[in-house]
């Protein structure tokens, strides 16, 4: 049985109760499956465990956070590893050098409240910011609603230390250009060289078919590959947990901007409003949002809220654009 192999190896708590495989059996989708068990791992030596028992048994293992995924990511048949409980610390912080180095089931408000101080922020700013965690962040490749400044996480990740399906652990980063004195992980080593021949391969056709979007996130970003150089990090974001586990994940910050200005633009017709967003991204914007007449009208039913509305919208527009601007005077921004 798996839960009594896990009990042999595995310090944290393992929970194959139905209770328990309910509760994990559903994320922020109207998907459901229910798991064979659940294990909340200690430290990544539990980790490797459950992996190594998962792999015995032929079971799919899934690396879960916060549970925010809308698509039904989170959720398996097989063995769900919660990363939030335990495996949620802060490893090295570098403000100099504007990185820092996190276990993946930090939450992402966590990490913000202890980079404050320092006057940085990691600024993928999903909405679920209070529950999502960093490794599920950099598992779907999430944007936040200022990605037109910042980028998307993939843009933010600067290496990821993972152990593959056979247990080979390695950690994905930067490679250059000439591989001939790459070292390390002879398995490791074997994939970057056989990534490297599917770009060189493939490039033409990838550079063909891949839409030319900002927030692309389905999908693995094989576009990322290049001849004189890639990040083998970019590979594992967004790829859903699918490729490997994410043991440390080390991310770019950015400093707080000082002031922000925040302009909001009414208009009577929904297309206008989403027309006119072409023009306003020239303006070099942080972030552009629309909200339409029915957040507006769910916005004025609740208590909480209805001042707010009162005070920022006039009369009943069909829609809003919320358009951000920030840096380290006030001036050029008015």
């Amino acid at each position: 049985m798996l839960d009594q192999a896990l009990r042999r190896e595995f310090s944290g708590e393992i929970l194959f109760d139905t209770f328990s495989r309910g509760r994990y059996s559903t994320d922020a989708s109207f998907y459901q499956i229910m798991p064979q068990g659940v294990a909340i791992p200690r430290g990544f030596a539990d980790v490797e465990a459950a992996l190594a028992v998962a792999r015995d048994a032929d079971v799919p293992v899934t690396g879960r956070g916060g549970g925010t995924s809308q698509c039904g990511q989170t959720i398996n048949s097989g063995l769900i590893l919660d990363n939030s409980v335990h495996f949620n610390r802060i490893l090295e912080l570098d403000p100099a050098n504007r990185r820092v180095v996190v276990e993946p089931g930090i939450v992402l408000d966590d990490l913000n409240r202890a980079l404050k101080p320092h006057g940085l922020w990691f600024p993928v700013d999903v909405s679920t910011a209070s529950r999502a965690t960093i490794g599920g962040m950099a598992a779907n490749n999430s944007c936040g609603g200022r990605s037109i400044r910042y980028g998307l996480t993939v843009h933010n990740v600067r290496a990821i230390e993972a152990v593959m399906a056979d247990g080979a652990g390695a950690r994905f980063g930067p490679v250059p250009g000439d591989l001939e004195g790459l070292t390390g992980n002879p398995s490791y080593v074997a994939l970057v060289h056989t990534m490297r021949d599917l770009g060189a391969r493939e490039g033409a056709e990838i550079a063909r078919r891949f839409p030319k979007l900002l927030r692309r996130v389905g999908g693995y970003n094989i576009d990322t590959i290049a001849e004189g150089g890639h990040n083998m990090a970019q590979l594992l974001v967004g790829s859903e947990g699918t490729l490997a586990f994410f043991r440390r994940i080390e991310l770019a910050v950015h400093p707080i901007p000082a002031r922000r200005v925040l302009g909001i633009c009414h208009f009577a017709d929904f297309r206008d409003a989403m027309e006119i967003t072409r023009h306003i991204v020239e303006l070099d914007p942080d972030a552009v949002e629309l909200m339409d007449s029915t957040m507006i009208g769910l916005a004025r039913a609740i208590p909480a809220y209805r001042p707010i509305v009162g005070r920022f919208v006039s009369g009943a527009p069909e829609a809003l654009l919320m358009v951000e601007f920030a840096g380290e005077d006030s001036k050029p921004l008015l």
